[in-house]
């Protein structure tokens, strides 16, 4: 059975609230199953992830294993690498091992990245009578247009079910070619968050909490089959909400 709940959030209490959420699923998975398997996006979540979590105390970071729920086809020194700020957030300030975070190979088409990260991907341990990989945790964020992961409004990769992890070369957004995972490996996880603060997230979020839009927007379509999805917003996003929360 899966679940919705929205938590709003005093802005200036996002940063310690997310991560005391990731850090206490983190100990919950590994007193249930040994290991922490995690799905991580870039923008604002990840620097607020990098700069809160190495400060918590008693996370076994040896257990951790670090995903990309999607990942620009760049370069690792350039600065969209999603990568690179969780290396140098991460690695060295906390006892994660390197070979724990599991990074896109860049030097590949991005076909053959996609179908790399997806052997990758597939090393996840299947739970709970799921037949795809479950990761404990996906940390997703919400563009502006509603889209999640790389996965845009009016995509074809919208109803992609045959792999684990797909190649895009003509993201709307900057830069064209990225690898991302797909709703069935979304969908499969134990739990999900979004975190969206602001005023300007106000109108696309009411849309993909409330709205009933057909087709629905990607940020929409994360449905777990059967587990927890929470929303964590501040003040300003919750703007144009109707429901009580």
């Amino acid at each position: 059975m899966s679940s919705t709940k929205v938590h709003i959030v005093a802005t200036d209490k996002i940063p310690s609230t997310i991560c005391d959420f990731v850090a206490d699923r983190s100990k919950s998975a590994i007193a249930e199953r040994g290991a922490f398997y995690i799905g991580v996006s870039g923008g604002s979540a990840a620097k607020l992830l990098c700069q809160g979590l190495p400060a918590i105390q008693g996370v076994q970071w040896d257990k951790w294993h670090v995903y990309f729920c999607d990942e620009r086809l760049v370069p690792f020194d350039n600065p969209e690498s999603t990568y690179t700020i969780y290396k140098e957030g991460l690695i060295g300030k906390t006892s994660l091992p390197l070979e724990q975070i599991y990074a896109i190979k860049p030097e590949l088409s991005v076909e053959d990245a996609a179908k790399d990260y997806a052997d990758k991907v597939s090393k996840v341990p299947t739970g709970d009578g799921r037949d795809k990989p479950t990761f404990d945790l996906l940390v997703l964020g919400m563009g502006p247009d509603g889209h999640t992961c790389s996965l845009f409004p009016g995509h074809k990769l919208l109803q992609e079910t045959s792999v684990l992890v797909a190649p895009i070369s003509d993201s709307p957004k900057p830069p064209p070619c990225r690898v991302t995972l797909t709703y069935p490996v979304i969908n499969a996880a134990r739990c999900a968050m979004f975190v969206s603060a602001g005023a300007g997230k106000a109108d696309m979020l009411q849309r993909v909490l409330e709205g009933k839009e057909e087709p629905p927007l990607p940020a929409a379509r994360v449905k777990l089959h059967s587990g927890e999805l929470h929303w964590f917003i501040d003040q300003p996003a919750a703007g144009k909400l109707q429901a009580k929360y």
